[in-house]
């Protein structure tokens, strides 16, 4: 029996996907994927299980996610979920749907937070200067 393990991260969210045979059960922290309490969270993290359509019925998915926030997490799934497919499947034509589709399903999202200037509130923005 197979098991493949694929990690996906977004912001501060780290997910970590285990893919095994199965009855096509997705589970997020344990919870079936269709009591994920936020919608559009939901419709992200379903994204990769739809382009690959057929293939994932015999697949259970198992996800660990923490750290970040509602769609840091839901984003990093996707990308736990959408590497461990193809791992698990082995197929090429699958990882070029998913580039095509979304490149972050595939390659993790870089962006991250700018530090924080001295003199500022943030990484931008400044005191205001009054000069009279």
């Amino acid at each position: 029996m197979k098991a493949i393990v694929a990690s996906g991260k977004r912001k501060t969210a780290v997910a970590r996907a285990t893919l095994t045979k199965g009855r096509g059960i997705v589970r997020i922290n344990s919870v079936p994927v269709d009591m994920y309490p936020f919608e559009l969270g939901r419709l992200k993290i379903l994204e990769p299980l739809k382009l690959a359509g057929k293939k994932i019925d015999s697949i259970d998915i198992d996800v660990n996610v923490q750290g970040g926030g509602v769609m840091g997490q839901a984003d990093a799934v996707r990308t736990a979920i959408a590497r461990g497919l193809v791992q698990y499947l082995n197929d090429n034509d699958l990882e070029v749907l998913f580039r095509e589709y979304d490149r972050t399903l595939i390659v993790p999202d870089t962006r991250r937070k700018l530090p924080k200037k001295p003199l500022g509130r943030g990484a931008r923005k400044k005191r205001q200067k009054s000069y009279r």
